[in-house]
């Protein structure tokens, strides 16, 4: 047996983007066993456009489960945004996690937003202005919570959703200069700390689909610009299918 996790990011919701992804998600109850959404789920974060995720992702044949993303932050309705949400049955992660009873097993998932900074050996920290150790401070706040509900998950597979990408492997294609705004290492940390099977994020709609983190956990981007489908499934063991859709 095994657990089949269908995910896409950046899906940028609103009224005139509206049924994009519906028809493909009709069947994905045949294709996988649950839902991930890796963030940028809104075009401006206002609650309108949550209305749209909610009639496009809502009521599915399996589990939602989602991170915000930067653009989910942006018109500061980050409440609104979850309620609505939250009440057309997608869990929102946000340093938490939650375990379900799947046919292949227990899969769990925790999820953060995360942050930039950069990587190893081109990274900010915690030095100087207030408004640097702040900028570094969000990011390692972060991580920590994102760790932290990797390891309260009692499950047989385990999964780290998040925005931010954790390597800059699966940037690959984006500008060098705004790597430090589409990820940090410290999120792989958190990542490599716990055991972790598999870690997906969106945000780079112009990187690459794989990588993996310094300790070998497989990294995946779902942006949708990158994946250019509704959705990619990934098995227990990471094989990625590709539904003609």
């Amino acid at each position: 047996m095994t657990i089949r996790i269908a995910a896409v990011g950046d899906v940028h919701m609103d009224g005139d983007v509206l049924g994009r992804f519906r028809p493909a998600l009709h069947g994905i109850g045949d294709q996988a066993d649950v839902l991930l959404l890796a963030g940028d789920l809104t075009r401006h974060g206002t609650e309108s456009e949550a209305r749209c995720v909610a009639t496009e992702f809502g009521d599915l044949a399996v589990p939602v489960i989602a991170v915000l993303g930067n653009h989910d932050h942006h018109c500061d309705q980050v409440p609104q945004v979850v309620t609505v949400l939250t009440e057309a049955g997608i869990t929102v992660l946000e340093g938490d996690g939650m375990v379900l009873d799947l046919p292949g097993g227990r899969l769990g998932v925790a999820g953060v937003k995360g942050f930039g900074g950069g990587f190893a050996g081109r990274c900010a920290s915690r030095f100087g202005e207030p408004e640097m150790k702040a900028f570094v401070g969000t990011t390692a706040d972060s991580a920590d919570r994102l760790r932290a509900a990797l390891s309260e998950l009692d499950c047989d597979v385990r999964v780290a959703l998040t925005h931010y990408s954790p390597v800059p492997e699966t940037l690959a294609g984006e500008p060098l200069e705004i790597y430090p705004f589409l990820g940090s290492y410290l999120l792989a940390e958190a990542i490599d700390a716990e055991a972790t099977d598999l870690a997906v994020h969106g945000h780079a709609h112009f990187g690459s689909e794989r990588g993996s983190t310094p300790g070998g956990v497989r990294v995946r981007n779902v942006a949708h610009p990158v994946i250019k489908q509704a959705y990619s499934v990934f098995s227990l063991a990471g094989s990625v299918t590709r539904p003609d859709r």
